[in-house]
C-alpha cells in the first residue's frame, strides 16, 4: 500500500514539474516576445531630432504609453469579464496591429511617424492579463507566475541589448529596426497563445485551495473594491510611483547611463537582468514553498519594503557612494524589478486566495497598471512643458530618493492592514461566510465548507 502510494506521489510530482515547464515556459516566452514588439525602440536615442519642438525620444515614449494607458483602463472592463474561449483570438487580433503600427512607424514619414506607436501600446496593454488568466488559480501558481515574471525582469535589457544588436550589428535604422524585431516575434507569439489553449483546466484541489477563478461583471468589480478599498488605495497608490520609476529607467536608461562612457557593451544590459532575474527566481520560489496565504502576503510586503529602502538610500548616497555603473544599475533592477514583480504575480493571486475572493487576479493587475501608466504619462508632459532639458541621472535619481520612502510606509502601512483584516476574519470563523454567485467576496450568514487544510493555509 505504502509503495502504491508513493508510485503515486511521484507520478504526481512528476506531472506537476512538465506542467510548470509547459505552462510557465510558454507564459515566459510569451510575454518576453511582448516587449520584443513594444521596447526595442528604446534602445535608439534619435539625437537631432525633434517632435513639433518636442524631444523626439520623449515624444515616442508618452505616445506610446498614452495607448498602453488608454488599453489599460479599457482591460478593466475586458480582460476582469473574458471569457476562455476568446483568448487567442485576443492574443493574435493584438499581436497583428502591434506589428501593423511598427511597420507604420518606420515607413511614415518624421514626425509623423510617432503616432503609430499609439497604436503599438493600445494593442498591448492587455497582453499580461491575458496571458496570466492561462495561469491562476492552481496549486502551482506561484512558480507559474513567477516564472511569467521573470518576463519583465530580464526582457526589458534583452530588448535594449537586441535593438542595440539590430542597429549596430545588422545595420537596420532606428526606425526599421523595431519592426524587424517585431517580425519574429509576431508568429512566434501567435504560436505560444495557441499552446496555452490546450493547458488542462484547473483541477477540484486547485479550486478548493487557490478559490475558483471566475469572470467580475461590474458590480462585483465595486463589490470587491469597497470590501477592501483601504487597502487597495494604499496599494495602488505606492505602485503608481513604483510604475512611473520602472517606466522612466526602461525608457530612458540610454540617456540616464551614457553607455560609450560607462563603457558597457550591447549586451551588458541583458547580463544584468538575467542576473536579476536569477536571484528574483530563487526569492519567489521559496515563496511558493510557504502554504499558508497570508504569511506569503506579510513576506511579500517586508521583501518590497527593504527593496523600497534599499533604492532610496542608493540614490541619497549616489555621489558619497560611488557606485561602479554596474553595480548601481544592478541595485537598482533588483529592487525595482522585486517591487514591481510582487504584485504583477504573487501577491494578488494569494490575497484572493487568502480572503476566498470570487473574481480573477486580472482585475487587480489591470487597475494597478492603470493607474501607474497614467502617471508616466504626466510625468513625461509635465517633464517636457517645465524642464524639457532634464538632466536624466539627477532627475532619476532624485525620485528614486522620495519614492522610496513613500513607498516603504505604504507598504508597511498594507501589512499591517491585512494582518488585522485576516484575525477579524479569523475570529469570526469560517462558518461564518458563503460564496454565492452574486456575491464576489465573503458574505456573513451562512455556511461555507472549507477543508482543514483550507482553513489552516488561509
Amino acid at each position: 500500500m505504502e509503495i502504491m502510494e508513493l508510485k503515486a506521489n511521484q507520478k504526481k510530482a512528476l506531472s506537476d514539474v512538465l506542467f510548470i515547464l509547459w505552462a510557465g515556459g510558454a507564459a515566459l516566452l510569451s510575454y518576453s516576445l511582448v516587449y520584443a514588439l513594444r521596447k526595442p525602440f528604446t534602445a535608439a536615442t534619435f539625437d537631432g531630432l525633434d517632435f513639433f519642438g518636442m524631444d523626439y525620444k520623449t515624444a515616442t515614449s508618452i505616445v506610446q504609453i498614452a495607448g498602453y494607458f488608454l488599453s489599460k483602463l479599457i482591460g478593466i472592463k475586458v480582460i476582469s469579464e473574458m471569457k476562455k474561449e476568446n483568448r487567442l483570438k485576443f492574443i493574435i487580433a493584438s499581436v497583428a496591429v502591434a506589428e501593423l503600427s511598427l511597420v507604420l512607424f518606420g515607413a511614415l514619414p518624421r514626425p509623423y511617424n510617432v503616432f503609430a506607436l499609439f497604436f503599438n501600446g493600445l494593442s498591448l496593454g492587455c497582453m499580461w492579463g491575458v496571458i496570466f488568466s492561462f495561469l491562476e488559480g492552481r496549486r502551482v501558481t506561484d512558480l507559474l507566475a513567477s516564472l511569467m515574471g521573470l518576463s519583465i525582469a530580464i526582457s526589458s535589457g534583452t530588448a535594449k541589448s537586441l535593438g542595440l544588436f539590430v542597429m549596430n550589428g545588422l545595420h537596420v535604422s532606428e526606425f526599421w529596426m523595431p519592426a524587424f524585431i517585431g517580425a519574429f516575434a509576431f508568429p512566434l507569439l501567435s504560436l505560444l497563445g495557441w499552446a496555452m489553449t490546450r493547458l488542462p483546466h484547473p483541477t477540484k484541489a486547485d479550486m478548493e485551495l487557490r478559490t475558483e477563478r471566475v469572470a467580475l461583471d461590474r458590480k462585483g468589480r465595486s463589490a470587491v473594491f469597497k470590501s477592501f478599498m483601504p487597502v487597495l488605495l494604499i496599494l495602488f497608490f505606492a505602485n503608481l510611483f513604483i510604475t512611473v520609476l520602472q517606466d522612466l529607467k526602461e525608457d530612458f536608461l540610454v540617456k540616464i547611463i551614457d553607455v560609450k562612457a560607462a563603457g558597457l557593451s550591447s549586451w551588458a544590459f541583458a547580463k544584468i537582468d538575467a542576473t536579476v532575474t536569477l536571484v528574483i527566481l530563487i526569492l519567489f520560489a521559496a515563496m511558493s514553498m510557504v502554504k499558508s496565504n497570508v504569511k506569503v502576503l506579510c513576506l511579500l510586503l517586508a521583501l518590497v519594503t527593504c527593496g523600497c529602502a534599499v533604492l532610496s538610500s542608493v540614490a541619497f548616497n549616489y555621489e558619497a557612494w560611488n557606485l561602479p555603473v554596474t553595480l548601481w544599475l544592478f541595485l537598482q533592477s533588483l529592487c525595482l524589478y522585486t517591487v514591481y514583480l510582487s504584485f504583477q504575480t504573487l501577491f494578488f493571486e494569494r490575497f484572493i486566495a487568502c480572503f476566498r475572493i470570487k473574481g480573477n487576479v486580472g482585475f487587480f493587475i489591470i487597475t494597478l497598471d492603470f493607474i501607474g501608466y497614467m502617471g508616466t504619462v504626466l510625468v513625461l508632459v509635465f517633464k517636457e512643458c517645465f524642464n524639457p532639458d532634464v538632466n536624466w541621472l539627477q532627475f532619476y535619481n532624485f525620485a528614486c530618493s522620495y519614492v522610496g520612502i513613500i513607498c516603504s510606509v505604504s507598504f508597511a502601512c498594507s501589512a499591517a492592514y491585512i494582518v488585522w483584516r485576516y484575525r477579524r476574519e479569523r475570529h469570526r470563523g469560517p462558518k461564518n461566510f458563503v460564496y454565492t454567485p452574486s456575491a464576489p467576496f465573503p458574505c456573513e450568514g451562512e455556511e461555507y465548507a472549507l477543508s482543514p487544510e483550507v482553513i489552516k493555509n488561509r
